[in-house]
């Protein structure tokens, strides 16, 4: 999620470059704690799991924000939401032993929230990919981002609910969860007990989005709709010349949206929103 703008989205992203990256990260990664070997069971495997993936998490800033992200590849291949990024090509990558450098936009599909930054570097730290078709609803997720600053910060929850979907902004089969996710969340891993990525953090919906006082309600991108098209957009192509698109929100037509509008038609999809420059905005849908 950007920390600038109306909408709550989450996020957080991870790089690091040259030599020497796991001395620079000192203090905060080395070691482990006295207790840590007492530690047993799903604690444990939390503490491993934030030990093992934060290094690979980092900040992503542009001019109009900051978000998240995370590195995937050893050679400086960082994954991240669209809306992070927006039509920036030139990105300020934060890595976790304090160095800020330059990362290019490869490419991104706004369809799905998904962009591909690329930095310079080799050796670096990385998350694994995970599956998220391999997900049941109630097992554990951690949510690793930069909220409201507050770089790489861990937090833990469960799998709430499969294949939500965000009429708000055009996004679907998204995985819910409970994990705290906040202004800045956006583009950070949502990550297993194995320390896999099986998703992306982008949205959360507070009190008044769906008309009641909602907290920890965090959306991801599940890994297996980003996973198949990261090469695609490393080459500066976009699945969603690939995939239908029609570019709107829509709502469905109940009882309360007949009274509401005066709709005569017993079912259907009241159109409640337009995607500027979308197929649906350029056949001049409204």
């Amino acid at each position: 999620m950007k920390t600038s703008g109306a909408r709550l989205i989450a996020g957080a992203l991870a790089a690091g470059v040259g030599m020497g990256f796991g001395a620079a990260v000192g203090a905060e990664f080395r070691g482990a704690p006295p207790a840590y070997a007492q530690q047993e069971g799903e604690e444990a495997s939390i503490v491993r799991v934030a030990r093992q993936v934060t290094p690979a998490v980092v900040s992503v800033t542009t001019a109009n924000g900051a978000g998240s992200g995370v590195i995937i590849r050893a050679d400086g291949v960082i994954l991240t939401n669209a809306h992070v990024v927006g039509n920036s090509r030139q990105v300020e990558i934060g890595l976790a032993n304090g160095q800020r450098i330059a990362g290019r936009v490869l490419g991104g599909d706004p369809t799905i929230d998904i962009a591909v930054v690329d930095v310079e570097g080799t050796g670096l730290p990385t998350a694994a990919l995970g599956n998220s078709d391999q997900l049941q609803v109630g097992q554990t997720a951690i949510a690793i981002g930069n909220p409201l600053a507050l770089e790489r910060t861990v937090t833990r929850g469960i799998v709430s609910a499969l294949n939500r979907n965000q009429e708000q902004i055009g996004l679907d089969e998204l995985i819910q969860t409970d994990a705290a996710i906040n202004p800045g969340n956006s583009g950070g891993p949502l990550v297993n007990t194995a320390g896999e990525v099986i998703g992306m953090n982008t949205v959360v919906i507070r009190g008044g989005a769906t008309g009641a006082d909602a907290q920890n309600i965090g959306f991801a991108i599940a890994s297996d709709r980003f996973v198949p098209i990261i090469d695609d957009l490393r080459e500066g192509g976009s699945a969603a010349e690939e995939r239908a698109f029609l570019g709107v929100t829509t709502f469905t037509v109940n009882d309360d949206v007949r009274d509401q509008f005066g709709i005569d038609t017993e079912a259907g999809a009241l159109v409640g929103d337009v995607v500027p420059g979308s197929p649906a905005d350029d056949a001049g849908l409204r």
